[in-house]
């Protein structure tokens, strides 16, 4: 039996006790980032609060083995005496939409080989897509997952709000999202790139842009100026 202590009650550490509660070997509890004073000792404590909070929730807790969930900060901001290690499960986590773990890569680091390897058995048990990263490597991947979703999931709120200014019903789009996606997976972006930028259409960009909303208009023409630098 592991015991699990997760630190956090926000949509990671939510997602991570509901998914672990399930697996008969796993012993897991869940406390506020405000309820410091009485830790359980535990086999692994996850901290999943901010970014911001890591250092200082960290430096509250003598456990022995503390790990951090962020992609973007580095192992080192752990402030905890004991052994240190990351836990981040590379995906995007809302509390309104349950996630699937098995479809989920965990990036892990740990200061000790047995740390890593009871991170492996942790992760193990919601996904077969472990990799070992080191902080340089999850930072990387943390820019790149925000160019991939949260940089995507801002031209889409663009595309509801033009539809919904035209009186266009925004699903209509999805079959298209939809296609893009499952393209990407079998062909690289830069062969999968369609569209008036890439084919120097200036009549179709100018168009557009006389339709588009000043703000609309600049990112517009900082995408296409892009695309068509790449190509």
């Amino acid at each position: 039996m592991i015991s699990i202590l997760i630190v956090g009650k926000g949509n990671v550490g939510t997602q991570l006790y509901e998914a672990f509660q399930s697996i008969e070997t796993l012993n897991v509890q869940m406390i506020s980032s405000r309820d410091l004073n009485a830790i359980p000792k535990t086999d692994v404590t996850i901290i999943a609060v901010s970014d911001d909070a890591i250092a200082t929730v960290s430096s509250q807790i003598s456990t022995n083995f503390v790990v951090h969930t962020s992609g973007s900060v580095p192992l080192s901001a752990l402030k905890n005496n004991t052994r240190k290690g990351v836990f981040y499960p590379l995906q995007t986590f809302s509390k309104d939409k349950k996630v699937d773990f098995t479809q989920v890569p965990f990036c892990l680091e740990a200061t000790t080989e047995n740390d890593l390897k009871l991170l492996e058995t942790l992760a193990g048990f919601l996904s077969q897509k472990t990799f070992h990263i080191s902080s340089d490597q999850r930072k990387a991947i943390h820019v790149a997952a925000v160019f991939a979703n949260n940089f995507t999931n801002h031209m889409y709120k663009i595309a509801y709000d033009i539809c919904n200014t035209n009186q266009i019903p925004f699903d209509i789009l999805h079959p298209l999202i939809n296609e893009t996606a499952e393209k990407i997976k079998v062909l690289p972006p830069a062969l999968a790139q369609t569209g008036p930028a890439i084919r120097k259409d200036a009549a179709t960009i100018k168009n557009h842009l006389f339709l588009l909303k000043e703000k609309q208009q600049e990112i517009y023409s900082i995408i296409t100026k892009s695309i068509q630098n790449d190509a």
